[in-house]
């Protein structure tokens, strides 16, 4: 079944993936009303709250689930900053969650331990990869942030990107002004914009539409490069692409 997003805040999405027999678990509870709500809709706990970072808006309302369901895993980065982590992660295993084989990746960049969720062809990336976008890096460098985007860019292309905001029409607008021409972008965000117009999220994207959408997915791309080649020497260097696409980012505004 597919993943549901639970708005939170002014544009947080926090995820729950359920199955057909009625077991499900909640990625990155920034709030923990929407979750709860949730919850008595489904007459029974979560199996697991599994979290993407320590930032507060994905893990402020983990205490008061844990109250409301004491006992139920908090699965979460190996990092002092998440004591509610009970259960502490590295990227490279692989889990079992109810009836959810589970990947775990490293995508540190956004912040050093950073991790991202791969479950029934959802994946459940917090801040490290957006539709048409990527995360601030607040503690790693350009090579860490590019490296975890390939891991998430190798994944199959049907693979549905469940991040943690929505943020795809602003990306859009950064996106459009590196590949103006790239029809693929142009219909991601007339699709887009019909989906918010609706009141709709535009997420999951997929890996594939991030592949033929998304500027810091395709830094091999020549066009691309070029978008960037005023800001940096790069000389076919990805990592010098990235860093200049980010930074250009950091500054832009619509």
């Amino acid at each position: 079944m597919p993943a549901v997003p639970l708005p939170a805040f002014d544009d947080n999405y926090i995820w729950c993936l359920r199955d057909e027999q009625g077991a499900w678990l909640v990625v990155d509870p920034g709030q923990a009303a929407p979750v709860l709500a949730f919850g008595r809709d489904q007459g029974c706990a979560p199996a697991a709250i599994l979290l993407t970072h320590h930032h507060g808006d994905h893990v402020g309302g983990v205490d008061e689930l844990l109250a409301h369901w004491p006992g139920v895993p908090v699965f979460g980065p190996d990092d002092a900053r998440l004591p509610a982590a009970s259960r502490p992660l590295q990227g490279g295993q692989c889990l079992q969650i109810g009836p959810w084989a589970v990947q775990v990746i490293d995508v540190a960049g956004h912040t050093r331990s950073h991790l991202a969720y791969l479950a029934a062809d959802h994946l459940f990336c917090g801040d490290a990869l957006f539709s048409l976008g990527c995360g601030r890096m607040f503690e790693g460098t350009p090579a860490q942030m590019l490296a975890s985007l390939d891991r998430l860019a190798a994944l199959p292309a049907h693979t549905r990107v469940c991040c943690g905001h929505e943020y795809t029409l602003a990306n859009a607008a950064f996106a459009l002004a590196v590949e103006p021409h790239n029809a693929a972008l142009q219909h991601r965000l007339k699709e887009a914009q019909a989906m918010r117009a609706s009141h709709r999220p535009s997420l999951p994207s997929t890996i594939g539409s991030e592949l033929e959408c998304n500027p810091f997915l395709r830094t091999a791309q020549a066009s691309v490069a070029r978008a960037v080649s005023g800001r940096t020497p790069s000389h076919g260097n990805r990592v010098a692409v990235f860093a200049a696409l980010r930074g250009w980012k950091d500054g832009f505004a619509a």
